[in-house]
């Protein structure tokens, strides 16, 4: 007989949907779901993903930007520059310092305003003469020198041409060393006032206050850029050069005429014999010959440039006879001291030099190298020889009478 159960009833299956019993797992979002309120990290990532983003089409974009504002900038100043929109047109005003221009017999406004322009006087030919065309009325700009500006409107440079707003003058360029005969030549092609009427005035030079001993106006026409009002005659324009020279040996300090004369003719040799550099050198070295206590030279001074003067020519070459000729009272090589006057028109800084010599122990000086201006000094005749001989060296790498 076999044993039954009692019938219980049937028991229900468990429902096993997350979190309700049936099990003794509880599932896993029990413990480990996040706050509703806080962002989880998947969505924080995405929102900084795209900041990044935003702010690389930010950069990208300005970038662009810049790129293109600049290629239109520069397509725009290159159309002005071919188009000519960016030059000057007109400069303004009465412009600043001094210049001599020089209108020739037959140029025209065009050609004038060319000429304006390439001197920086006006900035452009055209300006130049529509200026000319409204102001002229009639009237031509005459032939001459007129003393002009730089970057001048062209209305001023109009009136400056025409009388209106400057002065005609007559512009001579006086280059230091130049002799009393290349003065005249200078002169005489500036003013167009004879040669003659100068040659004369020289004839009496102590009627502009030069010294009794000097023979003639050489070493007082002071060397400069002049412009000389075109109603000057000749004895104005002496006298003018003369008062420049004046001025110089006072400001050096030489006030008494016999040692102006004395200095002046010093001068015109250092400035012969030396390039600038070595004015204070070749003065001292001169000085050192005119000393009682010369041992050297004995009171000569031994220049070629004094000996060729009295020969009136220019020359670095002398014969034996040429040095040895006494009756040339420009013949330092024979006669000792300074010779008779000065030998050309010395300048400012020769003046100076002559006036406030080095003190050097120098007896003699060569040039070695005419084109460099290297100058060699020495206290004895042995060597001085050494470097005479440098400069006959160098003589003789060049070009035919580029010694003479």
């Amino acid at each position: 007989m076999s044993h039954r159960y009692p019938d219980y009833p049937a028991m229900a299956e468990p429902d096993r949907r997350p979190g309700q019993g049936g099990s003794d797992e509880l599932p896993v979002g029990v413990f480990f779901e996040e706050p509703a309120d806080l962002p989880s990290r998947r969505s924080q990532r995405p929102s900084r993903e795209k900041q990044r983003r935003r702010r690389r089409r930010t950069i990208i974009m300005v970038t662009v930007l810049a790129v293109f504002a600049g290629v239109i900038f520069g397509l725009i100043m290159f159309l002005r520059d071919l188009l000519g929109m960016n030059e000057i047109q007109d400069y303004e005003g009465a412009g600043n310092g001094t210049v001599a221009f020089t209108v020739a017999e037959g140029d025209g406004p065009l050609l004038i305003g060319g000429k304006l322009e390439a001197e920086d006087i006006v900035a452009t030919s055209k300006e130049f003469v529509n200026a000319f065309t409204a102001q002229s009325d009639g009237r031509e700009i005459q032939p001459g020198t007129y003393e002009m500006k730089y970057q001048m409107s062209s209305s001023a440079a109009v009136d400056a041409l025409l009388g209106d707003g400057g002065s005609q003058v007559h512009y001579a360029a006086v280059a230091r060393d130049l002799r009393q005969s290349e003065v005249f030549e200078v002169l005489n092609t500036s003013t167009r006032i004879p040669l003659s009427e100068f040659q004369a005035l020289a004839a009496d030079p102590q009627q502009f206050g030069l010294p009794e001993e000097a023979v003639s106006l050489e070493g007082y026409l002071h060397p400069g850029e002049y412009r000389f009002d075109v109603e000057k005659d000749a004895t104005e324009i002496i006298t003018e050069m003369v008062d420049n020279t004046f001025a110089e040996l006072e400001g050096a300090g030489i006030t008494d005429p016999a040692e102006q004369y004395r200095i002046l003719t010093k001068a015109s040799i250092i400035q012969a014999e030396a390039g600038e550099a070595d004015y204070g050198a070749v003065a001292g070295s001169i000085e050192n010959r005119l000393g009682p206590d010369n041992k050297e030279t004995n009171g000569l001074i031994q220049s070629d440039a004094t000996v060729t003067y009295g020969l009136n020519r220019k020359s670095y070459e002398l014969t034996p006879e040429e040095k040895a000729d006494k009756s040339n009272p420009y013949n330092t090589y024979a006669n000792p001291g300074l010779p008779v006057g000065p030998i050309g028109s010395p300048s400012r800084e020769a003046i100076e030099a002559a006036a406030n010599p080095d003190d050097v122990p120098y007896y003699y000086w060569v040039t070695v190298n005419l084109d460099s201006g290297e100058t060699k000094f020495s206290s004895t005749l042995a060597e001085h020889a050494k470097y005479v001989e440098e400069y006959q060296n160098w003589c003789s790498t060049q070009k035919a009478g580029r010694c003479g």
